[in-house]
């Protein structure tokens, strides 16, 4: 959930990146450079426990209707989110300042505005050329799940660690947890390398024909 909503944040976020000397372009580095200038298990003790501390959040999560609030999953569903959409945000924003020049003049030829050609041509194309790195971080957002059992979220590894309370065996528990681990991670390498076989193999033609 949080990679879905994060890559949903990040793409405009990365537009936005473009615009420089812009209020909304400062804000946008602003978010990235405190979401990737802090370790992520500090920016989990904010969102769990400083954010909830606040009155009116306090008194909202006494409403009908946000008992959801009340629950740690969504704290740090939210932490993973906003790390992950400024991870996401500044490999976009590198690949879209990266953008062949020729792709850019030859949408201009073709009469498309800035606002077309980025639509149309730059962004497309920079998503396609951001996949490699895109899915190293996914799959450090995976690793990154991990975290959320020091706020007592029973994930795999809260689970694992409830094991070993109970039977005292801790190999078996955390040898356990890293199987599942590898097996996720192998699922996202696999899928990510089939995504980029079939987007980014007009760049091995291209290297051939540099060759």
């Amino acid at each position: 959930m949080s990679v879905s909503i994060g890559l949903c944040m990040a793409i405009p976020l990365s537009v936005i990146h473009q615009r420089q000397k812009t209020v909304a372009a400062r804000l946008v580095h602003a978010f990235t450079y405190f979401f990737t200038g802090t370790p992520l298990l500090v920016q989990i003790y904010i969102i769990y426990y400083g954010i909830p501390s606040f009155g009116f959040i306090g008194h909202l999560m006494m409403q009908p209707g946000f008992g959801f609030l009340k629950e740690g999953f969504i704290w740090v569903l939210a932490a993973l989110t906003l790390n992950t959409a400024a991870y996401s945000t500044v490999i976009f924003s590198g690949s879209i300042r990266n953008t062949d020049r020729g792709e850019i003049d030859a949408a201009r030829a073709f009469g498309m505005n800035r606002r077309n050609a980025m639509r149309r041509i730059i962004l497309p194309s920079s998503l396609r050329r951001a996949l490699p790195a895109y899915s190293n971080e996914v799959i450090m957002t995976l690793h990154s799940t991990a975290l959320a059992s020091t706020v007592a979220m029973m994930e795999i590894t809260g689970a694992a660690s409830l094991f070993v309370t109970n039977t005292y065996q801790p190999f078996i528990a955390y040898s356990a947890a890293a199987c599942i681990y590898l097996v996720l991670n192998f699922v996202l390498v696999y899928a990510f390398r089939k995504i980029e076989q079939r987007y980014l193999v007009h760049l091995n033609f291209r290297h051939l024909a540099e060759a």
